[in-house]
């Protein structure tokens, strides 16, 4: 919420607490720490909750913390104050799993959502089951459960975190939801183990790999909270401990915080959608968060790698202003407007809209990205102005037998001669019985059937025949398990597939004639946090990178050493320097001395 209408929230009258640390306004609660807030809790103690579920890790082999793409049993909503909003990820949800709607009052949500009004048409009650408990607010993937699963695909439970709000009875959610779908449930609430977190912060890929701003580490560096309580005192390595001992994570990937997003969570800009992609927002060059958005995408590009040791796929999305008088970018005090803040439920994917303009070529992109997924939008312009949108207000509960298939999508290819060989993954608590391969060619209609191959861990082989240049060949993978379930994935499969095309294949890369090219502008510039220097060479050379202050005094080696041929990055941790200017140089052997200038703030 934008700082000037956020001051015209604190009327005293609507701070009259139902209940111990119950607090309750006269219109909700923004998605970051509401002023309201802060002046109650000035005037009345907080208690910290109690722990409701384990606090020491779960004893479970091989955890894994599920992927938001993969099968779903439940979407769980909120219902705090967004009626027309919930509505529509209701009834589009419904059609895909059961939905559990928490609300304190179940008769106005039943009421709603069979009557016509904003959110639509009448719509019926089947698959949807409304559980009347005390809510403070609508943000539920933020104080929402987390799904992990023990030996990879078995013993489903549920893991939550010290909430980063004072809102008691949205810190409760996560024991309602376990108790009512009986889950187990481990808590990182109690020393040694207590770690601060918010679900607007976390994407996994599924395989161990998890994604964070440093927003986590803000959060868990000791100290008091404005609220009363104190915030953990962990290290990075203890952060990584903790989830690793309770949720499998192996690698955690965290960025810098981006300064005109005020709640710092990763789902504002960046979503994951499969192993090995990931939708990144875009704005104009130098705009708002464009410049380190970029610098932490070619930070996490240059150091991490997706779970098959393969570069990360790269999608990028526009992130649109707010229209009108008084908007623009955040940068110029507009909406912090996203199209990366979507939910995947199976088949369907449900992603915020503003305005045609904008919202057509972003509704293009999901539906290039994911061929066969339902793509629905839902108009977020009413609460888009309290910092979030449609994955901010949901989250999913895993099904408790997940059939898991994982898959590297083939590569553009030359080759018309050899076969096209296809590996997947495919796990279930029961073991698997059997695995086929569908393919055709684009203009079919009906896909040609190969059974695949069992081979060591878990692995399943076969191939595509070779295909004539100029092909456009579709496939998908589809796996039994011994108990009889059957899983596709892509999941709306038929109708879904990845595809590749066979023929020259265009490999982007640098213009030999023009020879070496030298540096690329540092970003973000000025800089805060993490900068990239990109370095563009036509030939592999000997060269030093250097940054020396406004007295000529070298500050820091960035690199030394055999530069490759073409773009490689180099980054400098800007948050560690005093605020100035820098120059920063490029000395290659035999061919001179390149500088530019980044300042420092």
């Amino acid at each position: 919420m934008k700082p000037n209408l956020l001051l015209g929230f604190l009327l005293a009258a609507a701070l009259a607490p139902l209940a111990t640390n119950a607090q309750r306004f006269d219109s909700p609660l923004s998605h970051g720490m509401d002023a309201r807030e802060v002046q109650y809790f000035e005037a009345n103690p907080f208690s910290p909750a109690t722990t409701r579920g384990e606090t020491t890790p779960p004893e479970f082999d091989g955890l894994r913390t599920m992927a938001e793409w993969e099968e779903i049993e439940v979407l769980c909503v909120g219902w705090e104050g967004y009626s027309s909003i919930e509505k529509q990820i209701v009834v589009n949800a419904a059609q895909e799993c059961e939905v559990i709607v928490l609300t304190e009052d179940a008769e106005y949500v039943q009421d709603y959502i069979t009557a016509n009004n904003n959110g639509g048409e009448a719509a019926t009650m089947d698959n949807i089951t409304v559980l009347e408990v005390p809510l403070n607010t609508v943000w539920i993937r933020d104080y929402g459960p987390n799904t992990v699963y023990g030996n990879g695909v078995d013993d489903r439970i549920i893991v939550d975190w010290l909430y980063n709000r004072p809102r008691p009875d949205d810190d409760a959610a996560p024991q309602v939801i376990a108790d009512h779908m009986e889950i187990p449930m481990y808590e990182t609430t109690a020393e040694p183990y207590d770690l601060m977190n918010t679900g607007g912060n976390f994407m996994s890929d599924g395989f161990g790999m998890g994604f964070a701003s440093n927003l986590i580490g803000d959060e868990n560096s000791g100290g008091p909270t404005w609220w009363g309580t104190q915030f953990p005192d962990q290290s990075a390595e203890d952060i990584e401990g903790i989830l690793a001992d309770f949720m499998g994570l192996h690698t955690y990937v965290r960025m810098e915080n981006l300064p005109f997003d005020g709640i710092h969570h990763i789902d504002m800009h960046m979503k994951l959608l499969d192993e090995e992609t990931i939708l990144m927002a875009e704005y104009p060059e130098g705009v708002a968060d464009g410049p380190q958005i970029e610098a932490n995408l070619e930070y996490v590009l240059a150091n991490h790698t997706s779970k098959w040791g393969t570069p990360f796929d790269v999608i990028r999305i526009p992130s649109p202003p707010e229209p009108g008088w008084g908007g623009g970018y955040p940068d110029s005090n507009g909406d912090y407007m996203t199209y990366t803040n979507s939910v995947f439920v199976n088949n369907t994917i449900l992603l915020p809209t503003y305005y045609e303009e904008y919202d057509t070529t972003a509704i293009a992109i999901y539906e290039a990205a994911l061929p066969g997924y339902n793509v629905v939008g839902i108009d977020c312009n009413q609460i888009i102005s309290a910092s979030g949108a449609i994955h901010c207000i949901t989250h999913s509960v895993g099904v408790e037998d997940p059939l898991l298939i994982s898959h590297q999508p083939l590569d553009d290819t030359e080759d018309t001669v050899n076969p096209y060989p296809v590996e997947a993954l495919m796990q279930h608590r029961s073991g698997m019985a059997n695995a086929r391969l569908f393919w055709r060619t684009e203009g079919d209609t009906e896909y040609n059937e190969v059974s695949m191959d069992a081979g060591f861990n878990d692995m399943w082989y076969s191939a595509i025949p070779a295909q004539a240049e100029g092909t456009v060949v579709q496939y998908y993978i589809e796996g039994t398990s011994v108990s009889g379930k059957t899983q596709d994935r892509p999941m709306p499969a038929p109708e879904g597939y990845w595809q590749f095309r066979v023929g020259e294949v265009q490999i982007n890369g640098l213009d030999e004639s023009n020879g070496f090219a030298g540096f690329q502008p540092a970003f973000p510039n000025p800089a805060s946090a993490i900068t990239c220097i990109p370095v563009v060479l036509s030939q592999s050379a000997s060269g030093r990178l250097a940054m020396r202050d406004a007295a000529g005094r070298e500050v820091a080696v960035l690199f030394e050493g055999q530069l490759p041929a073409g773009t490689s990055k180099h980054f400098v941790d800007a948050a560690s320097l005093p605020s100035g200017a820098y120059v920063i140089t490029l000395e290659i052997s035999g061919r001179g001395l390149w500088s530019q200038r980044l300042m420092v703030r």
